[in-house]
């Protein structure tokens, strides 16, 4: 065999080899610990939290880009250490610098909410105030007496992108993760119609438990996602039905403002949501509100009443 030949030949070799390293970088990482002194970890297999402080600072921007979460992959379970008992969890991802939402992107919830299906994506923002990790307790807001629950997809940021297309948006994303975007009805339709005002009171946005690497997830547009509230089911949708998909959605986005690493895109919610049965059914303290996406895993929060 000639050396040329033989060259080619251990060049294809290293780049399937790499390529297979990369597909096997399928990640489910989450922030453990007390408020503010969260910890980074692995979940392994068997569903055990491994500790990974001793490698990395924290899971946050500059640990989402495909080169970061790759040496995260590479470390042996057997150096990190196991951690022992049921930690509090807390949001995946530290120092988010925005939280965008897509308001009606469900067929089913545009229905429910007596609203026409819009012609592109409708944004509004969450403020990152809003963020608590998907065991803490929701508080209602003072004056706040239409709370509701949404269970949502959310993308996390991987990549700065800034007018991308469609098909290069996956390379973009670190990964998934579930967001519960809690809404004051009222806040949000009686006082000046503005989404943002009635979806970003302290303790609106419970994301996690886990940030999972995108190539975990087969079909993002083929997961199932659902709520309960005291045990009732009252969401069953799924993402097939989202008027604008991710690919949509992010590529839109980028358009008009740059998305950065550690951004949380909420892509809206299903129908079910307690302003859109009859007669309404809003959450008072008490309430134990759970939701959760397929592959995703759920979140459990109990409405708390105004500090």
């Amino acid at each position: 065999m000639s050396r040329s030949k033989f060259a080619a030949i251990a060049a294809t070799y290293a780049l399937l080899t790499f390529s297979s390293v990369l597909n096997a970088a399928e990640l489910k990482l989450l922030r453990y610990g007390p408020l503010g002194e969260e910890k980074p970890g692995l979940v392994d297999t068997q569903g055990r939290i491994h500790d990974l402080s001793a490698h990395i600072d924290d899971i946050g921007p500059a640990t989402l880009s495909d080169a970061a979460l790759e040496e995260i992959a590479q470390i042996p379970l057997s150096e990190l250490p196991l951690v022992q008992g049921n930690p509090r969890i807390g949001v995946p991802v530290t120092d988010t610098g925005k939280i965008v939402a897509i308001g009606f992107n469900y067929v089913n919830h545009a229905a429910e909410m007596a609203v026409e299906l819009p012609t592109e994506p409708l944004v509004f923002m969450k403020a990152t105030s809003a963020l608590t990790g998907p065991f803490d307790n929701v508080i209602q807001p003072r004056n706040g007496n239409k709370l509701d629950y949404e269970s949502e997809l959310v993308i996390v940021i991987g990549r700065r992108a800034q007018y991308i297309s469609e098909d290069e948006v996956f390379d973009y994303i670190a990964g998934y993760t579930v967001g519960h975007d809690v809404s004051e009805r009222a806040f949000q339709r009686e006082r000046g119609g503005q989404f943002t005002k009635g979806k970003s009171a302290d303790t609106f946005a419970p994301v996690g438990p886990y940030l999972v690497t995108r190539d975990n997830i087969d079909d993002v547009q083929n997961l199932s996602i659902w709520s309960e509230v005291n045990g009732e089911m009252r969401q069953q949708g799924n993402t097939t039905d989202m008027v604008f998909g991710v690919k949509e959605i992010i590529s839109h986005l980028s358009q008009f403002m740059t998305l950065y690493p550690g951004d949380l895109i909420f892509t809206g919610t299903p129908a079910g949501v307690g302003d859109g049965m009859v007669p309404p059914s809003y959450l008072q303290p008490g309430d134990v509100v759970r939701v959760g996406v397929e592959g995703l895993d759920f979140q459990r929060q109990t409405i708390a009443a105004p500090r």
